[in-house]
């Protein structure tokens, strides 16, 4: 167990003195000392303070006022459905584990990856930026109602300018004061919070007092200029008291143009203005970097600030509709001053939320800052934000988004801070961009909680129990839709930006130990549709090859991994490699740590393929545990029996390099890939892989296989059902025929079959029998790799001595034309030379498996290989034996197929089986050995 690897252990469940220590976030990065807020101070009075912002105070007319109370409510309703949602999968994601600093985006990241994660909480910053300049816009509108120059009423103090210099003047030193606080951290924050709590709650209270202790009344509204610029009327609101008639002249619609902009209102724009002021849920979240309990506050703090929020709007609603009428809520949206038994009581409230939504919009947007800087997804544009203080406090994350419009100028347009957004104009103006914003990083909580259930992940068990895949798909589906209907400008170009954002991060490459929700998903999906895959309803016309290749060391198979990477058409492609050992005598198994080591061997050289290792006592037996259990078996449950369908995705083709004595390369030293510069770049690369493979085999030094067993094994696979490839002379492969680009190069190469056992001298239907056929199906599943468009494929028909030249040809077009394969045939005489007094056949018919004597059989394989040398680098024309002897001009064979005759039924006869294949593919450059035993071609649609 000391050598086990857990994620608990570092929690250590009891400390020194045997007391049990809580397992939740306290061992997050930043120290227990920066996680010190409780439920109420760090979650539910930030949460209700956001909640509210300005909208509590100066926005209850303007919803009312237009849309009436029936769609006031209504909008509510959703706006708080929706909310709801979301806080469900809060709630969710939140008790399933430590929550660390960063809120929405930590839980956002840590579930759907780096690329959405980072998109989105770089929007959701900004969204709470924009939250920050929306709500210190409210108060400057809010003083300079009071104390400006242009200020109408009769407490109008008139002391301060007026113009949109002096306006963005205040709005600065303002927001000097917000980030003064939230550069000295989150206790002070926390004091300042619960100070400007007990203002609001006070003011709220006097507010809905007065609605009951305050008789009718007129109240002076702002005068608008006449048509030609001369002065109207006084008008007059009027507040008149609990009375039935203004509730039913209230109940309707009736949207108006807004005094403020001139705009005229409807649905969707009031319910931006309705719904940005209660995006302020995540507010708690947060703050999870300062939380005592993160699982726990964030959940319970979040449901009680929606209801507490809730339960004050519809208040204010009813009260609002039963006591004013339509003309004083369309035309003083600050109403609650005039009807208020003390005035000045409702200013403080004002002011003292709209400066603690403003806090709480940019600590958390520093929060959520620090968190993407500390997880170095930007790089160095936001490396400074990196810096703390040394209790944990992220102050330079405050003063990034606080002074960046001053420093950085035209960049701060692209990152929004809270300045820059103060010259956007008036509040109804921003509301419905911030509100996409917000509504766009809801919507991927949602869908992160959706992605954790659809997983079924077991470690996914949230102590919270209030939330189905359901809840979460209507939470995305109502995020969009509400998007769309509040701005579709907005949410089209959120959407974009987020996909820019997202496309940008992937090209920079995140981290991979977070542990991405799609893995599981893609886990999931493949398991159930594997379950679907029956071998029994496999048809041939969909037969893709699918490879085991048995690696001994990589340094020197580099080519060959390649190829069969070009081999597999779609299908299976397995890496297989036998470690000798025995595990009884071993403390340990030494197969597992191998798997970094080839895994980054297959993201070094670009093929798509699974990695399988095991131990065994030799390569023999191994190779046949491999065959066996490589790939992805079809499990079927059929009333109480477990049935295994062998099939489904597991390899059919082994794929093995040729035993020969050519003195092995290591191509390590030569493939620009494998390059020690490329390897010190890369993460996961360390130790480079030229560390974790060892140097190639000396010449002369013994082999881990013996020849017995090298043929041996091809005869264990053929046993099995298992197609045979063998590879010869890889290397000496063109390289841009083994790259993953169109292989464009000026030079043409042939790609030569010989579908005809040529150790066997007779011709007759051998060329077209099911080995046959699969050798033509190999040559022209490869001609479809881009790297080989440009290779000609050329068939060789080997004719007896006394057959007639066409007839076989003929035959062989007819059945090329049935498979859709494009190819030059070529009759070449065979059977001339050894063998060609010989009668018709011996029980298997071919030299390998006769009784014939060696001399024989080796003057034959000579005799097969002068043959195919003598077609190799030859032109296309001049008739069946190709263009006249000594022409060399023209393409030269890149790859050649060859027939692979069956192993002898005798082990004895193996080394002579090999020496015989040695002779027959000498000096032949790039070769494949090709045994099928399946039929895989089909002429039906």
């Amino acid at each position: 167990m000391a050598s086990e690897s857990s994620p608990l252990l570092a929690y250590r469940l009891l400390g020194e003195e045997g007391t049990a220590l809580p397992l939740n976030g306290a061992g997050a990065p930043g120290g227990a000392s920066a996680q010190k807020l409780s439920t109420f101070l760090g979650v539910v009075v930030p949460t209700v303070l956001s909640m509210f912002s300005i909208v509590v105070f100066l926005r209850i007319g303007f919803v009312v006022g237009h849309a009436g109370l029936l769609q006031a409510l209504a909008m509510l309703l959703v706006a708080y459905f929706i909310l709801a949602l979301t806080v469900l999968s809060v709630c969710a994601i939140a008790t399933n584990g430590a929550v660390q600093g960063g809120g929405a985006y930590f839980m956002i990241s840590r579930t759907l990856g780096p690329e959405v994660g980072g998109s989105i909480g770089l929007m959701f910053y900004l969204a709470n930026v924009c939250g920050c300049a929306v709500s210190l816009l409210g108060l400057v509108e809010s003083v300079l109602d009071v104390f400006g120059t242009d200020a109408t009423g009769p407490s109008g103090l008139r002391v301060l300018p007026q113009g949109y210099g002096w306006n963005l003047l205040y709005g600065s030193l303002l927001l000097g004061l917000v980030g003064g606080v939230c550069t000295l951290g989150a206790g002070l924050y926390a004091r300042a919070s619960f100070l400007t709590f007990l203002l609001v709650s006070g003011s709220l209270a006097s507010v809905l007092i007065s609605f009951v202790a305050v008789g009718p009344r007129d109240i002076p509204l702002t005068p608008r200029p006449g048509p030609n610029g001369s002065s109207l009327p006084p008008r007059f609101g009027h507040f008149t008291g609990f009375n039935s008639s203004t509730l039913k002249d209230n109940l309707g619609a009736g949207y108006a143009e807004d005094y403020t902009t001139g705009a005229m209102m409807n649905f969707a724009s009031v319910f931006a203005v309705l719904f940005n002021g209660c995006t302020g849920i995540m507010a708690g979240a947060n703050m999870s970097g300062e939380l005592k309990d993160p699982s726990r506050a964030i959940p319970l703090g979040t449901i009680v600030a929606v209801a507490y929020t809730f339960f004050v709007y519809v208040l204010l609603f009813f009260l609002s509709s039963f006591t004013c009428d339509r003309t004083l809520l369309q035309e003083d949206y600050g109403f609650f001053r005039a009807i208020s038994l003390w005035p000045p009581l409702v200013l403080i409230g004002i002011y003292a939320t709209a400066l603690s939504a403003s806090m709480s919009s940019l600590i958390g947007a520093s929060r959520i800052l620090h968190a993407l800087a500390r997880d170095d997804l930007f790089g160095v544009i936001l490396a400074p934000a990196k810096v703390v203080s040394r209790g944990g406090n992220p102050w330079a994350a405050v003063l990034y988004s606080w002074g960046l419009v001053q420093h950085f100028g035209s960049m701060a347009r692209l990152l929004a801070p809270a300045q820059l957004v103060l010259l956007a104009g008036k509040l109804n103006t921003l509301a419905a961009v911030v509100t996409v914003f917000y509504l766009v990083a809801y919507a991927a909580v949602d869908l992160s909680c959706l992605s954790l259930e659809w997983a079924s992940a077991p470690n996914f068990r949230p102590t919270f129990s209030l939330f189905s895949w359901h809840t979460c798909l209507l939470g995305v589906a109502s995020c969009l839709l509400m998007m769309f209907l509040i701005s579709p400008g907005a949410a089209g170009g959120s959407l974009l930006l987020m996909g820019l954002l997202a496309a940008l991060l992937t090209a920079r490459g995140g981290p991979s130990s977070w542990g991405y929700v799609s893995q599981a998903l893609l886990f999931h999906q493949v398991r159930k549709y594997l379950l679907r895959l029956d071998v029994r309803k496999d048809h041939v016309k969909f037969w893709r090859p699918q490879l085991l290749l048995l690696v001994g060391n990589p340094r020197g198979a580099l080519p060959l991994l390649r190829l069969a990477n070009q081999l597999k058409k779609g299908g299976l492609y397995v890496l297989g490699h036998v470690t000798l050992g025995d595990l009884d005598s071993l403390p340990s198994d030494p197969v597992q740590p191998q798997y970094g080591a080839w895994l980054s061997l297959v993201d070094r050289a670009q093929v798509k393929a699974f990695v399988d290792l095991t131990l065994s006592p030799s390569v023999r037996q191994g190779a046949q545990h491999l065959l066996r259990i490589s790939g992805l078996e079809t499990t079927m449950l059929m009333k109480v029996f477990l049935w295994k369908i062998p099939g489904g995705m597991k390899p059919n083709t082994l794929v093995l390099g040729f035993y020969d004595d050519a003195p092995p390369q290591d191509h390590f030293l030569t493939d620009p890939a494998f390059s020690e510069p490329a390897d010190s770049t890369r993460e996961g690369s360390s130790p480079a892989l030229s560390t974790l493979f060892p140097p190639p085999r000396a010449p002369g030094s013994p082999r881990a296989l013996s020849p017995q067993d090298y043929v041996a094994t091809v005869a264990d696979a053929l046993k099995m059902n298992k197609n045979v490839v063998l590879a010869r002379a890889s290397g000496a492969l063109p390289p841009e025929r083994l790259s993953r680009g169109s292989g464009g190069t000026s030079q043409l190469h042939h790609v030569d079959v010989w579908p005809l056992n040529l150790l066997r001298p007779r011709g007759g239907p051998g060329y077209v029998d099911v080995c046959g056929l699969f050798l033509l199906q190999m040559a022209t599943i490869l001609g479809m790799v881009p790297a080989w468009h440009s290779a000609r494929l050329r068939i060789f028909l080997c004719l007896g001595p006394r057959e007639a030249p066409g007839a076989a040809e003929g035959r062989l077009r007819a059945l090329l034309s049935q498979l859709r394969i494009r190819a030059e045939v070529q009759e070449v005489v065979w059977g001339e030379g050894a063998g060609a007094g010989e009668p018709e056949a011996e029980e298997e018919g071919d030299f390998v498996n006769s009784g014939r004597g060696d001399a024989e059989a080796e003057a034959l394989a000579r005799s097969a290989n002068a043959l195919v040398r003598a077609q190799q680098g030859r032109g296309t024309g001049g008739g069946p034996g190709g263009p006249e002897d000594g022409d060399t001009e023209g393409p030269t064979t890149a790859l050649t197929f060859l027939y692979l005759p069956r192993p002898p039924a005798d082990p004895a006869r193996y080394p002579r089986y090999l020496a015989l294949l040695e002779t027959l593919t000498r000096d032949l450059g790039p070769t494949l050995l090709v045994h099928g035993v399946t039929p895989v071609t089909c002429t039906d649609l």
